[in-house]
């Protein structure tokens, strides 16, 4: 290793609770070489981003204090500076990229006004000409198109991916020696993420800055790190080069977490089902789902964003199907709109040889029982009002099932044993589990009517690689259990590639291939899927050195 940059000797972060004191960071010690890149992994809640926090100086004084340790950054230790003091270096020296780029961005303020600010704090004597100049650079540097017209746009009228250029655009405009990245890339398709990636790769190549890398995405690693520390509970368990954590892990830990990535899982046995092989459940034909544009005083339709565009598809009895692509080609709309959450345009929806396009409430009562929906945000979908002994018999008690309130909470409690809960949980309320529990919860309210055909929305989308798998594998052992149908909406491929039997592929809100999932996912034909699974970071496509 070359002369550290930043070197974290013995640091704790104690995080004050009322009259107790949380050691969120307990007696951790690493350092990061000048050019390189040391990745900072584990679940959430393990202290990854309070480590960083840490070092660029953004706890609260009032709850957090650190009784032992020392950061030193070229020397000189950052806890024994003033406010005065770390002001300078925060932003000039050390500039931090967050997590959700939306709430890190002013939104009443343009994102050229949120660039200039920063180097107008740092550089008192630039004046406007030169700020704008210099943050139109950077927006360049990021690869934001046309930079000087979009130098006057707000955050709301740029997309995910954009959001999050600002922000590395705004971290690199006073040209810092040390860029934190907390899981910058969490929310972002694939092919976006791959995008950022590859430029935080070339700005580091270009400028020789350190990457302080914080992410819970193992292939993330591999494609990004020199060095890797491996947290739990507060504690560095593992640190080590990148080549050697990953194929020779030590702790057990860091092996566990290895051991939970889908590619690493075992694989489930293939779909059979010899008295009725292809039995079909679900019959989607030429399904149109359009929204109208309108313009002018009259609120005129001058045309229509075509979220679902002449879609066919059939589902088998049985069997998992997964529906892949980027954020905004329709997945999720073509979800709801078999479920008629959304009114179809035109085309034709059958359940079971019947048609539910056209079928007003009333009449589609009886078959929403056939079909449920597990949504991607339990905290967002679950009701906090409501104890989760409620949330799973109100749906039982509007369909009739059970004879009496004892018999449905029997049942609810039988729905929890099935989804791996204790039954103790029928007394509790959303807020009092863990994420992981609460997408259990999620989907034992789901399950709660005894459906034939589930969407699957995003469910494993914000959970840690552990619970993910734990998610997954539940979801196999109800499919083998219940014979149940899932449509399982993600833009996570390995899950895809352990989960799914069939894969389908949408692109501008269309089917551009679909197939047995080996085949989709092993030998690629469509254009727009091969550049999809060309940017999945792999757990073997180490980096080291680059």
């Amino acid at each position: 290793m070359t002369a550290p940059l930043l070197e974290v000797r013995n640091l704790c972060t104690y995080l004050q609770s009322g009259k107790q004191h949380v050691k969120a960071v307990d007696g951790i010690s690493f350092s990061i070489p000048k050019g390189d890149t040391f990745c900072l992994v584990g679940e959430s809640g393990s202290g990854k981003s309070i480590s960083a926090l840490s070092v660029i100086g953004l706890l609260p004084s009032g709850i957090a204090s650190h009784p032992h340790g020392e950061i030193l950054f070229n020397g000189e230790d950052l806890l024994k500076l003033d406010d005065m003091q770390i002001r300078a270096v925060r932003g000039a020296k050390i500039a931090m990229i967050f997590q959700e780029p939306m709430t890190s961005l002013n939104p009443v303020m343009t994102i050229g006004a949120q660039i200039t600010e920063a180097l107008y704090i740092h550089h008192p004597e630039m004046g406007a000409d030169e700020a704008q100049a210099r943050t139109i650079k950077a927006l360049e540097q990021v690869q934001i198109p046309d930079a000087a017209s979009r130098f006057r746009n707000y955050p709301h009228q740029l997309s995910g991916g954009q959001r999050q250029r600002v922000m590395i655009a705004m971290a690199l405009a006073c040209e810092p020696q040390l860029l934190i990245a907390d899981e910058p890339t969490t929310a972002l398709d694939v092919t976006v993420q791959a995008e950022i990636l590859r430029l935080i790769k070339q700005l580091q190549h270009d400028t020789g800055m350190s990457v302080l890398f914080i992410t819970h995405d193992f292939g993330v690693v591999a494609q990004m790190a020199q060095w890797v520390g491996v947290m739990q509970r507060g504690r560095l368990v593992e640190v080590g080069a990148c080549q050697t954590v990953l194929q020779q892990p030590q702790h057990a830990y860091t092996q566990q977490l290895l051991a939970a990535l889908p590619e690493n899982l075992a694989k489930p046995p293939v779909l059979s089902n010899p008295t009725q092989p292809s039995t079909p459940l679900l019959e989607i034909q030429h399904l149109k789902v359009w929204f109208p544009i309108k313009k002018g005083v009259l609120r005129r339709t001058v045309d229509y964003v075509r979220a679902v565009d002449d879609v066919s598809l059939t589902i088998n009895q049985g069997e998992i199907v997964a529906l892949v692509g980027e954020s905004g080609c329709g997945k999720t709309t073509l979800g709801r709109a078999v479920l008629q959450l959304e009114k179809p345009t035109s085309g034709s929806i059958q359940l079971q040889g019947h048609e539910l396009v056209g079928l007003s409430e009333r009449e589609l009562k009886p078959w929403r029982k056939q079909m449920q929906i597990a949504f991607q945000d339990p905290q967002s979908s679950l009701n906090p009002r409501l104890l989760v002994a409620t949330t799973l018999t109100e749906p039982m008690k509007a369909h009739g099932i059970g004879h009496n309130h004892d018999e449905r909470i029997e049942l609810a409690a039988r729905l929890l044993d099935s989804v791996q809960l204790d039954r103790d949980f029928l007394w509790r309320y959303p807020h009092e589990f863990s994420g992981g529990q609460r997408q259990r919860i999620g989907l034992a309210r789901a399950l709660a009517l005894n459906p034939e055909f589930i969407v699957c929305d995003e469910i494993t989308s914000a959970l840690d690689v552990s619970v993910q798998a734990e998610i997954l594998q539940l979801l196999l052992n109800i499919r083998q259990q219940r014979n149940l149908t899932l449509l399982f909406i993600t833009h996570n491929i390995g899950v895809v590639e352990y989960l799914s039997d069939r894969t389908v592929v949408m692109y501008q809100g269309k089917i551009v291939e679909a197939g047995l999932t080996a085949q989709v996912c092993g030998a690629p034909e469509h254009a727009y899927t091969q550049k999809l699974l060309a940017a999945v970071p792999r757990l073997h496509r180490l980096s080291l050195g680059a």
